[in-house]
């Protein structure tokens, strides 16, 4: 079943196309990059060539990579479950913007019985690279939502 409009903003990149756009009106990338760079008029990333919007993380916007904009791919039905992390997803960013999606990969790849040690670990790594405000507010965030998708009805 897709995702509604509130799922699909609370688990996307407040930088995302998906925060402003319908699924389709913009393609999705399978990373992050400079052909692919954050426009600030606009509120999301854009293809440096085209300036159609792109979603670089699949797995939280819950599509496998597309043109499906640019192109006119067809949306393939969200899948129950968002798609795994690819591993780059699970190298550090060098922009803030993609903290949220790293951690999310990181909670995501550990799985629940190492979920504390992941955490732990990425807290310290983020908080070296981005300053503990911009990590705490990150993983705020992230836990909110994404501990709430893995266990519904258990996270208040």
């Amino acid at each position: 079943m897709p995702m509604t409009r509130e799922e699909l903003r609370d688990a996307t990149c407040v930088v995302c196309p998906a925060q402003l756009l319908a699924v389709g009106q913009f393609d999705v990338s399978d990373r992050p990059g400079p052909q692919n760079p954050y426009d600030r008029e606009r509120g999301y990333r854009a293809n440096a060539s085209s300036g159609v919007a792109v979603c670089v993380h699949p797995f939280r916007v819950g599509l496998p990579p597309g043109n499906y904009c640019s192109e006119n791919e067809p949306v393939p039905a969200t899948p129950e479950e968002p798609p795994a992390p690819t591993g780059h997803a699970l190298d550090l960013p060098a922009d803030q913007n993609d903290l949220e999606a790293w951690i999310i990969a990181v909670v995501r790849a550990a799985g629940p019985h190492r979920l504390d040690r992941a955490l732990a670990a990425a807290e310290t790594v983020a908080g070296e690279r981005f300053g503990e405000q911009a990590t705490v507010t990150a993983m705020r965030r992230v836990l909110t939502v994404e501990l709430v998708r893995q266990h519904p009805g258990h996270v208040s």
